[in-house]
């Protein structure tokens, strides 16, 4: 198995130009909710429209549903009858973070504090130190929502979580296991340290400051935070990485590296044979639970609307002939090979950075426990797609048998009837704060979603 450097096989200049469109998605696109309404946003300025204004579908319309600001689906009508077999490329839009808990604000020793819950897998020592932005939205009981962007201007202030001096940490954290460096409950985020003046009682006097602040700049009392979605995410820009420039360096490459790539790639579509969707959803990374998420039934319920549209009534068999003939991808990354710790890997079976895009055959631990496996002749049709276009392509698994493992929204499509592969680049640094692809293997990711909407 001869892996080729994509470098080589791809125009130079084709992948500096996308990867400086992806490193501005990246800069203001660093929630679910943000994602939504760039896609949004961007598929509308290609003819994209709410696929309820129609009451009729036709060949090569474009329609989208954005579902609770937390889903949105895409599809251009192709040809056949959607019945017959669609194709649709499934991406996730959120990333590991850390949230701010229902009831956050406490003073301890003169310092304002949020308590925070982690999302996601993520090493907690990680999230120490590092500036941090605050993002999301504060619902208010007079149904106004309130969006909140704190620490991304050059301007703004940062948040943190403080981490403790080495002089101190010998005994405490010295001791802990690499996962326990910090604990869950000790991920507190400082947010003050002034006093409110002219207070007659002294206690939480900065807190006071700090709901003072929030008051008058957005109109926001304490209680309101109890109905809000906030989320602390790192205040860090996205930047080439090594002095080749062939890297880039940024929050959440996983999974928007794939919903950007599939995004581009059903956004340049003009004409296909079988319908085009492509869907991006949210809490992938905490098991696809929710009503927006991999596992609920809106992907069924839009469908279903397609259907309805396209032949004039809605007719429940054909939505499972639809879901049972239909081809997707699971676009999703993958752990290519750490230089410094390679025993973790099958180097044999593990993808390496700037091959290409990776065919994840399955996904899963030990025993293939919660996988998703392709089928072999799925896995040779959807290399025949690659070649044929001369995309740089590896196969991939995550880790040695037994050393870890991991799941995507793979078998929650294979569970609806849909043939599934995961699809997508690699990434170095997987779920740390900042996470390292090649600037080549993102654009290969983009050709090879491309070639497969309009393969035949």
């Amino acid at each position: 198995m001869k892996k080729r450097w994509a470098w080589e096989l791809l125009n130079e200049s084709d992948i500096e130009s996308f990867s400086k469109d992806y490193k501005d998605f990246l800069a203001k696109v660093k929630t679910e909710r943000e994602a939504v309404k760039f896609i949004k946003s961007e598929a509308e300025k290609k003819g994209f429209v709410d696929v309820f204004s129609k009451d009729k579908l036709n060949k090569g319309d474009k329609v989208y549903l954005a579902f609770r600001n937390k889903f949105i689906a895409l599809a251009v009508i192709g040809e056949k009858d959607i019945s017959e077999g669609f194709r649709l490329i499934g991406s996730h839009i959120d990333s590991p973070r850390i949230d701010i808990k229902p009831v956050p604000l406490y003073e301890s020793f003169g310092v304002a504090m949020l308590k925070t819950h982690y999302y996601g897998g993520v090493k907690k020592y990680q999230w120490t130190n590092i500036p941090l932005a605050l993002h999301g939205v504060v619902a208010l009981k007079d149904g106004t929502v309130k969006e909140i962007l704190i620490g991304e201007k050059d301007d703004d202030p940062v948040i943190v979580i403080p981490d403790l001096a080495p002089h101190l940490a010998k005994k405490k954290q010295g001791e802990r296991k690499g996962f326990e460096i910090i604990k869950g409950e000790e991920l507190h985020a400082v947010v003050g340290n002034k006093p409110l003046k002219g207070e007659k009682e002294e206690k939480d006097l900065v807190v006071k400051m700090v709901l003072k602040i929030l008051k008058e700049e957005y109109g926001i009392e304490e209680e309101d935070l109890v109905s809000a979605d906030l989320t602390l995410v790192p205040a860090i820009k996205p930047r080439d990485l090594g002095l080749d420039r062939s890297m880039i360096l940024a929050y959440g490459h996983d999974d928007r590296v794939c919903a950007y790539t599939s995004l581009r790639a059903i956004l340049e579509l003009e004409g296909v044979k079988e319908t085009a969707i492509a869907i991006f959803v949210d809490r992938e990374e905490i098991g696809s639970e929710g009503d927006a998420a991999a596992q609920s039934r809106v992907l069924e319920y839009f469908i279903a609307t397609l259907i309805e549209k396209a032949n004039g009534e809605y007719n429940h068999g054909k939505l499972l002939k639809a879901l049972t003939n239909a081809r997707a991808i699971s676009a999703d990354v993958n752990a290519v090979i750490n230089p410094i710790h390679k025993d973790v890997h099958d180097t044999q079976n593990a993808a390496e950075l700037g091959k290409g895009v990776i065919i994840t055959k399955y996904t899963g631990a030990g025993g293939k426990y919660y996988a998703s496996e392709a089928h072999a002749e799925y896995v040779a049709w959807i290399r025949k797609i690659l070649d044929e276009k001369n995309i740089p392509w590896q196969p991939g698994l995550l880790g040695k048998v037994d050393e870890g493992g991991g799941g995507t929204i793979a078998k929650y499509l294979a569970n609806r009837g849909l043939l599934v592969v995961d699809m997508g680049p690699g990434v170095l640094s997987l779920h740390a704060p900042t996470e390292i692809v090649s600037k080549a293997d993102v654009y290969s990711t983009f050709l090879a979603y491309k070639a497969f909407y309009e393969s035949s």
